[in-house]
C-alpha cells in the first residue's frame, strides 16, 4: 500500500490523472487522486478495498493506498498525506486534537459496522470452565494460561501494540494475576485462536467484532465489569468493560470541501458486519487480493452499494 494525495482545483487534479497509475474504469480520464490510508486488520483492508473499487471503477478516480499506523494517519490529515481513514474505533483523544482544536479532520459518518472489544475465549473452554467467563474468577484460572513470557502470572495476548487496548490498566485495577503479552499483529491473534480450538490449548485473548474468524471458530467473550458512560475517561483508572463503538469514517477537511463526488461517496458509504466478514473471508480464506474480493462484493451487492453513488 502507498502514499501521496491531492483532490484539489481542477489543473492540479488533471496534471495528477495524467501521470497517475491508477486506471479508472474503461478509458475515461481520472477526477483526481483520493489517499486512502490502511491499518493493520483484515476488516479494515476489506472496507477500503471496496470503497477503492467503486471510487476506480464507478466515479473515474485514481486511489493511492498506503499501510499507516493509526497515530500517523490522523497526523498526517494535517500534512496532506492522506484523505480518508476508512474505519475509525474510538480514539476520542485523537478526536479533540485533530477535529475540534487542529480542525484538519472531521468524521464522514458511520461506517454502518458495530464495533465490539474485549477479552475472549476458545468455546471448549467456556464449556469445560463454565464460570471462566466472569472475570471475577479468572485468577482461579491464572495456571492455565502461564507461558515462558508471564511466569507465574496467566498471559492474556493482544494483538498489535497500536490498537485500542485498556488490558494492562484492566488487569492492574481488577486486581488479576495476569500479564499482557503483544502479538504483534492480527494474523498472530487469529493464529492463536485457530490453534487453541484445534488443540484444545487454554488461550485468553484480546479480539474485537467485527472480524471474519467468527465464521470459523466458536469463541465466547468473558464478562468484564459492564461499561457506563465515563468509566474510561481517566486512563489509568478504567476498571470496565469497552465501550460498545459505533465505527466511522474520518476525512481530511480539505478533502471533505473539494473532494466532490469522491466526498459524497464516503460519506455515503454505509454496510454491515456481515457484508466487511464477507470480502474479509473471500481474502483470507479464499486467498483473493483485496481488490479480487472487492470486486467479487460489488458484483453482488448492487442493491447495497448502488444508493451510495453521487447522482
Amino acid at each position: 500500500m502507498r502514499t501521496k494525495t491531492l483532490v484539489g482545483p481542477l489543473v492540479a487534479a488533471l496534471l495528477l490523472a495524467a501521470c497517475s497509475t491508477g486506471e479508472p474504469d474503461s478509458a475515461t480520464v481520472s477526477k483526481g487522486t483520493v489517499a486512502i490510508d490502511v491499518h493493520a486488520w483484515v476488516g479494515y483492508e476489506a472496507q477500503a478495498a471496496v470503497l477503492a473499487y467503486l471510487l476506480k471503477h464507478e466515479l473515474g478516480y485514481a486511489v493511492k493506498t498506503r499501510k499507516a499506523a493509526e497515530a500517523q494517519s490522523w497526523k498526517d490529515f494535517e500534512s496532506g498525506k492522506v484523505d480518508v481513514i476508512v474505519e475509525n474505533w474510538g480514539h476520542n483523544d485523537l478526536k479533540k486534537e485533530f477535529i475540534e482544536e487542529k480542525k484538519v479532520a472531521l468524521s464522514a459518518g458511520l461506517t454502518g459496522n458495530k464495533g465490539v472489544i474485549g477479552w475472549y475465549v476458545p468455546e471448549w473452554m467456556a464449556k469445560k470452565y463454565p464460570d471462566i467467563t466472569d472475570y471475577r474468577n479468572l485468577n482461579k484460572y491464572a495456571h492455565l494460561f502461564r507461558t515462558p513470557k508471564t511466569g507465574n502470572a496467566g498471559q492474556i495476548l493482544d494483538g498489535d501494540p497500536s490498537f485500542v487496548t485498556n488490558d494492562e490498566t484492566l488487569v492492574k485495577n481488577l486486581n488479576l494475576n495476569y500479564k499482557v503479552v503483544y502479538s504483534g499483529s492480527e494474523e498472530a491473534l487469529i493464529k492463536a485462536a485457530q490453534s487453541a480450538t484445534r488443540n484444545r490449548t487454554p488461550l485468553l485473548m484480546y479480539f474485537y467484532e467485527p472480524q471474519w474468524l467468527f465464521t470459523k471458530v466458536r469463541l465466547v467473550k468473558v464478562a468484564l465489569p459492564p461499561y457506563a458512560v465515563g468509566c474510561d475517561e481517566v486512563p489509568a483508572k478504567v476498571a470496565c468493560d469497552y465501550p460498545p463503538y459505533l465505527l466511522d469514517k474520518l476525512v481530511s477537511r480539505r478533502f471533505a470541501e473539494t473532494g466532490g463526488p469522491a466526498y459524497e461517496l464516503v460519506r455515503n458509504f454505509s454496510w454491515t458486519n456481515d457484508d466487511q466478514n464477507t470480502v474479509a473471508s473471500d481474502m483470507i480464506n479464499e486467498k483473493m487480493t483485496a481488490e479480487q474480493a472487492a470486486e467479487r462484493w460489488v458484483a453482488e451487492n448492487k442493491i447495497v452499494w448502488k444508493d451510495w453513488i453521487p447522482r
